[in-house]
């Protein structure tokens, strides 16, 4: 059985410039909302292994799902909102005008220490992981190999799981665009 992880294609978000706290949750409306950046293609290996998966699965925001089409996969079999990247926390508190970058950084930092206003709890988003670790094992048992075109943390969350269960793979599926880790179990 084989189960591949691989993070979606450079989305094409707009550049808003610097933004205030309070502006943060519109711009994570843009980047979901964001397709892909149509000059940033996934490499020949990576086309390759997703065409040797049998089962398509994507979150349902248009970066993962566009990533899966650019792979040039026959169709996307599942998609599923227990996919999606863990959702960054943000807060309305009068503050400076930062970019988004330096936000969804600050936003990560206090997300790992516990703060979730407005987003998941990191303890929900791998909770959410391992559920999709195991809904990819279910199918991988159904079908021998599956690749998920995910996000980068829920990626790597669900790989953590794998390996806790006896999946052979790289600790990190990858944390770079179309970066991709394999996945597998033997009975």
């Amino acid at each position: 059985m084989k189960i591949v992880l691989i993070r979606h294609g450079k989305p094409d978000i707009p550049k808003p410039g610097k933004i205030r706290a309070r502006e943060v949750h519109q711009w994570i409306k843009s980047y979901n909302a964001a397709g892909l950046k149509l000059d940033h293609k996934p490499s020949k290996e990576a086309i390759e292994i997703a065409s040797n998966c049998k089962v398509v699965v994507c979150s349902d925001l248009p970066r993962s799902m566009e990533s899966a089409r650019a792979l040039g996969v026959r169709g996307i079999d599942f998609t599923d909102s227990m996919f999606r990247e863990a959702r960054l926390p943000y807060s309305c508190f009068p503050s400076p005008k930062l970019s988004p970058r330096i936000w969804e950084v600050l936003s990560r930092v206090f997300w790992f220490f516990g703060y979730s206003s407005n987003g998941e709890s990191f303890r929900e988003a791998k909770r959410r992981a391992s559920n999709g670790a195991n809904r990819l094992k279910e199918i991988a048992e159904n079908t021998g190999s599956v690749i998920l075109v995910g996000h980068g943390f829920v990626n790597r969350f669900i790989a953590k799981e794998l390996l806790l269960n006896g999946w052979q793979g790289p600790v990190s599926p990858g944390k770079k665009y179309w970066e991709f880790g394999v996945y597998k179990y033997t009975t």
